[in-house]
């Protein structure tokens, strides 16, 4: 089996160095090399009627419910350099504790190339290192207000791997983090295990509960931002995975909220 950390991207139409069209112009892929970044976020935007994400090449982006501004589910970011992520999923190995993502944020992996494809109501993200291959396709229900995540693990490497993925979401439940989260309560589904969140301060969308679950049940979970990332901790390297602990399944409020 490969280990190579190159991913063959699709033939492309009209390249610009970083990407092009592919399959007739349904989809605009980028493909980022080694040391190679867009000089700005490039965004694709994925919504029905009254819900919808925001995706960059790099995996950033937010998620809204009923008005993109006054009711951000997570971050939204104008930064046009940082491109600061909201919204992550982290790959580690058990046994090395090597810890990456998916996507180029909040984890590059430099030498390894990334494919972004961005199509008519979907988004795609394909990456490989560490012996492992990742397909994360993203998409928002046809009516309902859920966004819904796929991620696909290939093992291209020689050997059995133990592999955990955890899944991190950022609360605002607003139109600004700093202003809501003090407000922000977070509970536990005992029935699925799903978290839920919501904002009771706001005063339009503050009878709104947002959640995010899993198809399977989880080894463990926290609502509290600063057990996952640590004290001044940063998303390239949480904490939590960095001891590989168990999650304490903290939740409710007074915390600096995330899922």
């Amino acid at each position: 089996p490969s280990t190579t950390t190159v991913l063959l991207p699709p033939p492309l139409q009209f390249p610009n160095g970083l990407g092009g069209f592919t399959d007739s112009g349904r989809e605009y892929a980028v493909v980022l090399n080694r040391g190679q970044r867009t000089p700005l976020p490039w965004i694709n935007i994925v919504a029905n009627d009254g819900f919808g994400f925001q995706a960059s090449e790099s995996g950033a982006g937010y998620t809204w419910a009923g008005n993109s501004r006054e009711n951000q589910l997570t971050p939204w970011s104008n930064d046009p350099v940082s491109d600061p992520v909201g919204e992550a999923f982290y790959l580690l190995d058990r046994d090395s504790g090597i810890v990456w993502t998916p996507t180029a944020l909040p984890i590059r992996v430099e030498e390894a190339s990334y494919i972004s494809c961005f199509g008519h109501g979907y988004v795609r993200f394909q990456h490989r290192s560490n012996g492992i291959e990742s397909d994360l396709v993203q998409f928002v229900a046809s009516e309902d207000p859920v966004k819904i995540s796929r991620l696909r693990l290939i093992n291209r490497s020689s050997r059995t791997r133990r592999i955990s993925i955890t899944a991190y979401v950022e609360w605002v439940l607003g139109f600004s983090r700093i202003v809501n989260a003090p407000f922000v309560v977070t509970e536990v589904d005992s029935e699925t295990g799903g978290i839920f969140a919501r904002n009771p301060w706001n005063r339009e969308f503050g009878s709104r509960i947002a959640f995010v679950a899993w198809d399977t049940p989880s080894d463990g979970l926290t609502c509290d931002r600063q057990e996952f990332v640590g004290r001044n901790g940063h998303l390239a390297s949480p904490v939590a995975l960095a001891i590989d602990g168990q999650l304490s399944g903290r939740y409710g409020a007074a915390f600096d909220p995330c899922a």
